[in-house]
């Protein structure tokens, strides 16, 4: 990477991301990061690497390291570390702290919570619950000072649960933990949890980072290279091999840099959709931080700087059976798993989830794209109309 901007005063995160941190390739000199797909490196005739640091793909992928100096310049961290799905750096990162109790926040993305359930309490890890909306309940899974590893997410997925990441940050230091925030829904253009007090940030980077739905990858970032836990998370990727492809990683800092532009204006699609969702009579609630009547409004505008992000969740006045027929009714908006990408994707999480969740059967979640804003509402209420 470019030194450029090293004595400049701090970028915003559109023109980090724009740029590539600065990277031109002073081999051609080609503004376009390279790609290097090779998996192993030469050395010298006396057994020193041609080029320090360049040894096995494993660790050593010069592609993957650009995509990693990229994402943590964006979340102001000092370190990260890629992975090929966003369980797999979430899972790295959650096995990593499992030598103590964890506190996760109930809620949160289904995948999180099935994985902490079944791979780690299933294996007699100890997970304690909390409530991301109600820190007095962090308090008291962290009183008697054992927890060692706290896992927020927030906005959360689907629930769009705010919490308090400064409060959440002091609560666990003050009792010894560490805070790891899956900061997936914000991304670094509306918050960066590492800014806040979070120790750790984590992103399904399949989701707005990248941005088009055409590559799997996670990621965590640290404020703190010598924490041990850092350093337990490293040795787990390089041991179990979790890691990103050189391709996937170039697929990556190529979708990043459009990453200002993308996720400002779905965040205005959003927010208008959130608007005209909040006064449909066939409408029950919408969850959305930027309606001034969602309970982790005021959090959210303190920690989410200039927007709420593209991601939403409505009720439906019927269960089930109506939201399954607004779904299928939908001409423009596509129905498939997933979120952040430039098009508009629903889904009904009840059928995707396990009857253990308590989903309602009336939620839609709404992962909003940068679509002509008057075409999805149209969709949406000629989908909700024969309701009525």
């Amino acid at each position: 990477m470019s030194a450029e901007f090293a004595d400049e005063p701090p970028l915003h995160p559109e023109t980090i991301a724009a740029q590539a941190l600065g990277h031109i390739d002073r081999e051609t000199g080609g503004v376009v990061p390279p790609l290097q797909p090779s998996t192993t490196f030469a050395r010298e005739g006396d057994y020193r690497p041609i080029r320090p640091g360049n040894i096995y793909a494993r660790d050593d992928a010069p592609t993957v390291r650009d995509a990693e100096a990229i994402i943590a310049a964006l979340e102001h961290g000092k370190e990260a570390r890629l992975f090929a799905s966003g369980m797999a750096a979430i899972a790295t990162l959650l096995r990593a702290g499992a030598g103590a109790p964890i506190a996760m926040q109930k809620g949160i993305y289904y995948g999180s919570q099935l994985f902490a359930a079944r791979a780690l309490a299933g294996h007699g890890v100890e997970i304690r619950w909390f409530e991301g909306g109600d820190l007095a309940s962090l308090a008291e899974v962290l009183a008697d000072g054992a927890v060692r590893l706290v896992f927020a997410e927030t906005p959360s997925n689907p629930w769009l649960t705010v919490v308090d990441i400064a409060e959440a940050a002091r609560l666990s230091h003050a009792h010894g933990a560490k805070l790891a925030v899956d900061s997936t829904a914000a991304t670094p253009i509306y918050t960066t949890p590492l800014t806040l007090g979070a120790d750790y940030v984590v992103h399904s980077a399949t989701k707005a980072l990248n941005g088009h739905s055409d590559l799997l990858a996670g990621v965590i970032v640290t404020a703190d290279p010598s924490d041990p836990l850092w350093e337990a998370i490293c040795r787990e990727r390089h041991d179990a091999g979790a890691v990103l492809g050189a391709f996937e990683a170039w697929l990556l800092i190529r979708g990043m840099r459009t990453l200002g532009v993308r996720v400002r204006a779905a965040t205005a699609n959003a927010s208008a959709i959130a608007g005209y969702l909040s006064g449909h009579r066939n409408v029950e609630i919408v969850r959305y931080p930027g309606l001034a009547a969602h309970p982790g409004h005021a959090i959210a505008r303190k920690q989410m700087t200039g927007g709420f992000g593209s991601l939403l969740s409505f009720d439906v006045t019927g269960g089930a059976e109506a939201a399954l027929a607004v779904a299928g009714r939908l001409r423009r908006i596509v129905r498939a798993t997933s979120l952040g990408g430039v098009e508009t994707l629903i889904e009904h999480r009840q059928s995707v989830e396990d009857p253990m969740s308590g989903m309602p059967g009336g939620l839609l979640r709404l992962s909003v794209g940068i679509e002509h804003v008057d075409d999805l509402i149209d969709d949406l209420d000629g989908a909700l109309a024969p309701l009525a």
